[in-house]
């Protein structure tokens, strides 16, 4: 069989991942409600005129957040699938990769903060 070309190789990797986040807006409550923030805090962006490194800033703990969240899927999924029945060390590491998303939203919430209380005042 021949080995297929580097850029198919790409594309095909491209496809894979798209397909993830949709899955994973399309099935996860909680990346739902992660999105709708986004899209919140985004209009915000715009209302409020934010500057470039604003900006930057806020897309970066947007998709921290989210990318984190997918990866906490991830690792429910794969433990649900390795252990179907409640497990203590099962229940540990989802918990620690819970953990991670939370860390993240408190910081991504304190840009938030840093970012449009002062300009709603």
């Amino acid at each position: 069989m021949p080995k297929e070309s580097f850029l198919k190789n790409r594309v095909k990797s491209v496809g894979y991942a798209l397909k993830g986040m949709f899955l994973l807006l399309k099935t996860e409550s909680s990346i739902k409600i992660q999105f709708v923030i986004a899209l919140l805090v985004t209009g915000a962006g715009f209302y409020y005129n934010i500057s470039s490194a604003e900006w930057m800033v806020q897309l970066l703990a947007i998709g921290t957040v989210m990318g984190i969240e997918g990866l906490n899927t991830a690792v429910e999924k794969i433990s649900d699938y390795i252990q179907p029945k409640k497990d203590p060390k099962i229940g540990f590491i989802k918990d620690i990769s819970a953990g991670a998303v939370m860390i993240v939203s408190i910081v991504a919430s304190i840009i938030g903060l840093i970012i449009y209380l002062p300009k709603m005042t």
